[in-house]
């Protein structure tokens, strides 16, 4: 099988990078430090299997992991870790491949004859279980070609727009294509819907006011652009301004 080999630690990566060519055999196609790196090598070196570690720096192994099932051909995903007994059981519970460092042969070799491709719902129950934040930290979108990660901290706000969903950050502008209500669910400690078509992030906003038609449109920090918000959902985001 082709494996890659995600881990921030040096030295762990050559273990595994060991184990995995010359005692079992299989070929390592690739290394990557962090998640952000793991998750392009993915999609241009199409590995079979992916030893992910969890504690990572940039991105971390579970949002990674995220990510990456949402390739064309997702490989499948074991992985690595240093948890402690308690949390391993909940990984057991979800029937999710892990190793558990140090890493021994017999154990890698196990690993890769069960790993199977995870889909998002255990992926985010395992988030509810060991106790990571839900929620992605980045959006992940394909602009010509090749994938591009926004973090979610630089997005100003999502606008629907027929079956795309335009997300507006810091550096321009990409179309995903996910529904406005699924990123609403996922970020409503940081987004607020302000119209049927558009969610804005609450550290953005800068004021209300009118137009000629006498539409109500809020400033956001970050565009010039203004958006309409609507009848519907006016008192309660002036009251969130207020409250700024």
């Amino acid at each position: 099988m082709r494996v890659l080999i995600v881990d921030d630690e040096p030295l762990a990566r050559d273990r595994l990078r060991r184990l995995v060519s010359d005692k079992l055999n299989h070929e390592a196609v690739g290394e990557a430090g962090d998640g952000e790196e793991g998750l392009r090598l993915a999609e241009s070196l199409r590995p079979d299997v992916v030893l992910l570690d969890i504690r990572m720096p940039v991105m971390d192994g579970l949002e990674t992991a995220r990510h990456i099932q949402t390739l064309e051909d997702p490989p499948a995903i074991v992985f690595c870790t240093a948890y402690d007994d308690h949390a391993l059981a909940a990984f057991d519970a979800s029937a999710v491949d892990y190793l558990m460092k140090p890493i021994r042969q017999e154990r890698l070799a196990v690993a890769l004859e069960k790993a199977r491709r995870l889909n998002a719902a255990r992926l985010a129950e395992l988030h509810a279980q060991v106790g990571d934040p839900p929620g992605r930290r980045h959006i992940c979108a394909r602009v010509r070609g090749n994938l591009q990660l926004i973090p979610i901290k630089n997005i100003v706000y999502f606008l629907a727009e027929h079956k795309y969903v335009t997300v507006c950050h810091e550096e321009g502008e990409v179309l995903i294509e996910e529904s406005l209500k699924s990123l609403e669910h996922e970020f409503s400690d940081r987004f607020v819907r302000i119209h049927r078509n558009a969610l804005v992030a609450r550290d953005r906003l800068a004021g209300l006011e009118k137009d000629s038609a006498d539409r109500a449109l809020v400033r956001l920090r970050g565009t010039d652009r203004r958006l309409e918000v609507s009848r519907r959902n006016l008192a309660a985001l002036r009251q969130i301004i207020t409250q700024l």
